[in-house]
């Protein structure tokens, strides 16, 4: 053992998670060592390379408003783009962008070797170390001994990982990593509460062995998409998705063998996500069903590899042959890589602050799949914000927050540290409260001031905030003030637009308000200027749901009021009366901030709450002397 040198902030994992925690300490203005397992495989995508998605998009963009890097990054790299959710309201519009993993990979790689105050080293951590409840540094495999004031975890499905295939089982990370397995057992003997999850993908197979004239085509937008609000690229090369399904055959295959799924004879222990089940959980979940949709999705430009959305799996791989060889434009598959189960520990959320930190070891935090929860795009997220933390406890700063109005970012926090999961967790439109107001595209309005007052927006990203945000309020300023009355003329252009002729005076803003009318109409009957389509898309929505918004809002605020209700650090919950039992060990537990994130605890009721509700009031006159 010998002492390596001293930094703020190790981040150990160079995931998703990892990569934006050490660009968001390292911008701030934090000495940062960032290690992984192989530097050859930083950012990897050893699921679908795909970013985006319902609510998954919404996390990219507010992590593109704060200063983050995921939202450039896919869009440099993205080889198909396509907006979900068309055809509903605009709170569930999603972006979502079929990456190519390896460039992806490398640009990524190339961000972080070049970010300024930030190493990045190949190393395997094995041991923490803590001094007085709180972190001191981390030991190496190599004897090496870093010593630091914080540590992120953001090790994703590596801690004691283990592969399973069939009856076949070996300790791996993901893609025939290693598996880091000292490190878990150290935090363990610091009293951290580990779970066992799983999760799984599906083969990876050869194009040159598909019929794609059985399939269906699934190109990308015509319209050009990008995820940052720095983005300005208009065009891009795109590959098709291809869209196949399964069918009785193929199910009769799997219910075959299902005395073969690890799934099912009890090799596998850990606990697997719910939105995204293996092939062999559909067929038994939902035995009615006759067919599952599979996308055949590439994987790069310059790779004959594809995935096999939809077909997760860890069944013997001459099973996963002869069930992909039923399915229509697979009948002669060749697999390159096959699927896989993967068992992990991870930590219950509830452990952590609404910061990431632990609550009982000072300066070390978690984030991503660590943490619990599933894909690039909520691992990403929190790294973020631990990396923002960390960065922020060094400089004796207060924390940073985002609640469930503020982001969708909020809203997965929040979900993680007052909830806990028993499954792994997914960001979903459904699980957000505000999401009128919390949009995808209204990101960068949300949150790029909050991202400038920490350091992080650079300043040309404030410069283009600012000009849009002037922009849309110009405009709506303009039409608020524009009348028309119901003169002939007036008449004549509304009913060129199918509209209907006006009774009394109005203004453009009221008529914008018609569901037939948009900015563009209006823009030819009436002169008004031309706006950059960001622009033009947030007046149309602003005046088109601005009852709505303007009700969430007031629901935000009124939500606001209880989350200010701050709850004393030291609180004896056992000593407040009329408390049920299973209340009083849930508080204890989970130690929330404020009543507003008490509420939110399972097993806290509305009768506990108003308890607690008067106990901060009597408080409150006993700390004034009255």
């Amino acid at each position: 053992m010998f002492s390596a040198g001293r930094y703020d902030v190790i981040v150990i994992g160079a995931g998703h998670a990892g990569c934006e925690a050490a660009l968001a300490a390292a911008r701030l203005g934090v000495r940062t060592l960032l290690v992984t397992l192989d530097m050859d495989n930083i950012a990897m995508m050893p699921c679908n390379p795909a970013v985006g998605g319902p609510a998954k998009g919404h996390l990219v963009r507010e992590i593109d408003a704060l200063g983050g890097e995921m939202g450039i990054n896919t869009d440099r790299t993205a080889i198909q783009m396509r907006m979900l959710n068309t055809g509903k309201g605009p709170a569930v519009h999603a972006l979502r962008a079929q990456a190519d993993k390896k460039l992806y990979q490398r640009y990524m790689k190339e961000t972080l070797e070049n970010q300024a105050n930030l190493d990045v080293k190949q190393l395997l951590a094995e041991e923490l170390l803590v001094e007085n409840g709180a972190v001191t540094g981390v030991m190496m495999e190599t004897g090496e001994i870093f010593a630091c004031r914080c540590v992120i975890i953001a090790t994703g499905t590596y801690l004691s990982g283990r592969i399973i295939i069939g009856d076949v089982a070996f300790p791996g990370g993901p893609n025939g990593q290693r598996a880091a397995i000292k490190l878990s057992s150290s935090l363990a003997a610091h009293g951290v509460s580990i779970m066992r999850f799983k999760t799984g993908t599906p083969a990876r197979v050869d194009r040159r062995s598909l019929d794609f004239s059985k399939m269906i085509i699934q190109p990308g937008d015509e319209r050009a998409h990008n995820f940052s609000f720095m983005s300005d690229i208009a065009t891009r090369e795109q590959l098709p998705c291809w869209l196949t399904y399964t069918n009785a055959r193929t199910h009769q295959v799997i219910r075959d063998n299902l005395h073969r799924a690890p799934l099912y004879t009890g090799k596998i222990e850990g606990t697997g996500p719910r939105y995204c089940p293996s092939i062999e959980v559909k067929i038994v979940r939902f035995e009615e069903k006759e067919a599952h949709q599979l996308f055949i999705e590439p994987e790069g430009l310059h790779t004959n590899e594809m995935y096999v959305q939809g077909m997760s799996t860890s069944l013997p791989v001459e099973v996963q042959y002869a069930f992909l060889r039923t399915i229509p434009g697979l009948e002669n598959v060749e697999i390159m890589r096959p699927g896989y189960a993967i068992e992990y520990d991870c930590f219950d959320p509830t452990q952590l602050k609404p910061t990431l930190e632990f609550k009982k070891i000072g300066g070390l935090f978690s984030a991503g799949q660590s943490n619990g929860t599933s894909g690039y795009e909520e691992a990403a997220a929190q790294g973020l914000m631990a990396g923002i933390n960390a960065a922020l406890l060094v400089k004796s700063l207060p924390p940073f927050i985002l609640g469930r109005g503020d982001a969708y970012i909020g809203v997965l926090i929040d979900d993680l540290v007052t909830k806990g999961t028993d499954e792994p967790y997914r960001i979903m439109t459904s699980r957000a409260e505000y999401r009128l107001i919390l949009r995808q595209d209204n990101a960068d309005l949300r949150l790029t001031e909050k991202g400038r007052q920490l350091g992080l927006v650079c300043d040309e990203r404030y410069r283009r905030f600012t000009a849009k945000r002037d922009a849309i309020a110009a405009m709506l300023s303009m039409l608020a003030a524009a009348t028309v009355t119901p003169s002939p003329e007036t008449q004549e252009r509304l009913r060129a637009m199918g509209s209907a002729e006006l009774r009394s005076g109005s203004t453009l803003y009221d008529l914008l308000r018609r569901t037939e009318l948009d900015y563009t109409l209006l823009q030819q009957q009436f002169g008004l200027p031309d706006l950059p389509a960001a622009v033009r898309e947030q007046v149309e929505i602003a005046v088109k749901y601005d009852g709505y918004i303007r009700k969430q809002a007031e629901q935000v605020e009124k939500a606001a009021k209880i989350e200010a209700k701050l709850l004393p650090a030291e609180i004896d919950y056992e000593a407040i009366g009329g408390l049920s039992l299973e209340a009083r060990q849930k508080l204890a537990k989970i130690r929330p901030l404020s009543v507003g994130q008490a509420a939110r605890i399972s097993g806290v009721s509305p009768a506990d709450v108003s308890i607690l509700l008067v106990y901060l009031e009597q408080h409150r006159r006993r700390r004034d002397g009255q």
